[in-house]
């Protein structure tokens, strides 16, 4: 990524971000149209689910062809190309890479606090600003159509994430590289920012992930068995593996995993030990990909549990357009991106390899929780757009120059409507391309399974 301090003033490179206005004019960023050879996206999705595993691929289209914002999550692939054929302004930041507005909710830091921000990061890249608003904005367009609110509804969503961003990169641009570092969203914050829009889907939500720890989730995911313990069965979803090859597989990459945490948090890591391991299908981008849980208990008579998720990390969406990451694993880029991106990241995060796959592991569940999307109504949308504005802004400013994002921003409006029309036409292009996969699935040119 390019060095940000590069020896101007911050004035100086807020003018040289104003400047650019007038090579990449802020309405520009507003258009879309497909082009005339697009691919077309079944026949795209089929290409870039090669290497996922072929007998999990139709749960993932089944999950897709469910809803237009269903699709979307599943379609980052193919928005990644049409992101590629819009304009660019040239400003890198690293980008969270998946940032529909389901992909932000509340999680616990390694200190026990409750904070809003991103948390999901297997596209992560270090790339053009514009495409993680653009990735925001027209899912909050789709969530608004889901829940049948007004068209204005979806816009203002979009405008409203969009001058979040402007208005927080802005202050984050005026304070030192380190308080911009330490800005953090916790609740108190949140509902400072949104007031009495989402009061009380913010008592809910606090509520719901106070209630997510590995305790409350041990008689859910497993069941004693005499002075250990199993992880419970639920198929297609969680399963033992029935390959002793793929399960040697998954406890090798739980061993090599321990050398790439924290030395400090290798201490506590070591007081569990591995009992039981299974295959774990999770969320709808992610269906076919290698995905596991481990469980390790501590001390067996107090029943100690730890839940550990191990998750194939492929290659980002992003790389044909991007060019691929310095790391040596696609793993180690999605756990360095994590760090770079979130206030704070989950103590136990960390990368392994095992049988020419990459992982990366983290705790399972933890005080992680995201918004139903389906219960919001149209304040909560607007203060849930706002909220994952202020998140993008402060990664983005941690990441990239906010001096020079700033000055090309400005004070106006002018970026907020261009992403609100671009939004507004870009769900519109996803309901299409989801007509065109439930056409596949009732012709029978892709599988799906429940």
């Amino acid at each position: 990524m390019k060095k940000v301090d590069d020896g101007t003033s911050r004035a100086t490179r807020f003018r040289a971000g104003r400047e650019l206005r007038r090579q990449i004019r802020r309405s520009v960023h507003g258009s879309w149209a497909p082009p005339k050879d697009r691919p077309d996206p079944v026949e795209r999705l089929v290409e870039l689910d090669r290497g996922r595993r072929a007998s999990l691929t139709p749960i993932r289209y089944a999950r897709m062809a469910s809803s237009p914002f269903a699709f979307y999550r599943g379609a980052a692939g193919l928005m990644a190309a049409d992101l590629s054929e819009t304009p660019r302004t040239g400003l890198t930041v690293q980008l969270a890479g998946d940032a529909h507005v389901g992909n932000f909710g509340l999680f616990a830091t390694p200190e026990r606090n409750l904070v809003f921000d991103a948390d999901d990061f297997d596209e992560t890249l270090p790339g053009p600003w514009e495409w993680d608003l653009k990735r925001l904005g027209a899912s909050l367009v789709l969530v608004a159509r889901w829940n049948h609110f007004s068209g204005e509804t979806g816009r203002e969503a979009a405008r409203t994430a969009s001058a979040s961003y402007r208005h927080h990169v802005r202050d984050l641009a005026r304070i030192p590289y380190l308080d911009a570092w330490y800005s953090h969203l916790d609740l108190r914050s949140a509902n400072r920012l949104v007031g009495g829009r989402a009061q009380r889907l913010f008592e809910r939500e606090l509520a719901a992930a106070q209630r997510r720890t590995m305790f409350r989730a041990f008689p859910q995911l497993a069941r004693r068995v005499g002075r250990t313990a199993r992880i419970r069965d639920e198929p297609p979803l969680i399963r033992h593996y029935s390959s002793a090859v793929d399960r040697r597989s998954i406890e090798e990459a739980f061993r090599r995993y321990r050398s790439s945490v924290p030395e400090e948090r290798r201490t506590l890591l070591d007081r569990y030990r591995l009992v039981d391991v299974a295959e774990k299908v999770v969320g709808v981008g992610s269906v076919g990909t290698r995905c596991a849980i481990g469980l390790f208990l501590a001390d067996p008579d107090l029943l100690e549990p730890l839940f550990l998720q191990v998750k194939e990390a492929l290659p980002s969406v992003y790389e044909p357009y991007l060019g691929r990451a310095r790391f040596s694993s696609h793993a180690e880029r999605v756990v360095v991106g994590q760090r770079l991106v979130q206030e704070a990241s989950d103590l136990f995060l960390g990368w392994t390899h095992s049988s020419g796959h990459d992982f990366y592991v983290r705790q399972l569940r933890d005080m992680r929780y995201a918004s139903d999307l389906t219960a919001l109504g149209p304040n909560q949308l607007l203060a849930q757009a706002e909220l994952c504005g202020v998140s993008l802004a402060r990664a983005h400013a941690r990441t990239g120059d906010p001096a020079a994002l700033a000055g090309y921003l400005g004070t106006g409006a002018a970026f907020d409507e261009a992403l609100a029309r671009f939004s507004e036409a870009y769900a519109r292009q996803t309901e299409r391309d989801h007509a065109e996969l439930r056409r596949a699935v009732k012709r029978g040119r892709v599988a799906t399974a429940g």
